[in-house]
């Protein structure tokens, strides 16, 4: 299994790029966001990657980040679901997207990628919706791939770029709400508004909004 790839970006196709590692070149597919967040031709780059290998085919798909990869992993767990069409969902989403839609049930979220029609949203939504707890608490925890260049050999590096305060926040709000006694799904749900409602919020007042949700009504 391939996990990650540093080298120099030689080309970008629309769906593909080609990555230089010591001489070797590797297709490497991945989503519109991750294309368009990526360095220019000749330049360090790093993605994470999952190989799928079929009969006739070996791909590879990348991701800037593991939570990126996680959901890919997931999505194209689900019935009907392909590598395309993941790749189309995190594209139209992006990873933290993808998070709350699940969590909050929002099949129509789902249904704006292109390709993906009414019953294949909706049962991605049925079908990770318990899962969407952790792959959102892993915000906290991981980080971007990075890559650095050092002499005319380009070498890996430590992933140690800090992650997003607002993927912190929501794994801080989320590991906090299970320990007061809230099931996985509706603590997710839960956060997952919040945060939609106030995307800047730290976890503070992601725990509090997210309360105010789950309070009985009436």
């Amino acid at each position: 299994m391939i996990g990650k790839i540093s080298g120099r970006l030689e080309y970008r196709a629309g769906d593909h790029v080609l990555i230089d590692v010591r001489g070797v070149g590797y297709l490497v597919y991945c989503s519109d966001r991750t294309l368009a967040a990526l360095p220019g031709a000749g330049e360090a780059v790093a993605l994470y990657t999952d190989l799928q290998v079929r009969e006739d085919l070996m791909q590879l798909y990348g991701f800037l980040t593991l939570v990126e990869k996680e959901w890919h992993r997931l999505l194209t767990s689900v019935q009907g679901v392909g590598a395309k069409a993941s790749l189309a969902i995190l594209g139209t989403l992006g990873a933290d997207g993808v998070s709350r839609a699940i969590a909050l049930g929002d099949w129509n979220a789902v249904k704006a990628a292109k390709g993906v029609g009414p019953k294949i949203a909706q049962r991605v939504v049925l079908d990770l919706k318990d899962k969407a707890p952790s792959v959102m608490a892993m915000g906290g925890q991981v980080a971007q791939a990075s890559a650095d260049v050092g002499g005319d050999v380009l070498e890996p590096v430590a992933v140690t770029a800090p992650a997003p305060q607002t993927n912190s926040a929501q794994a801080e709000a989320l590991s906090a709400l299970g320990n007061l006694g809230y099931g996985p799904g509706d603590a997710a749900s839960a956060v997952a508004q919040a945060a939609g409602d106030a995307p800047d919020a730290e976890t503070a007042d992601l725990i509090r909004n997210a309360l105010k949700l789950l309070a009985p009504k009436g």
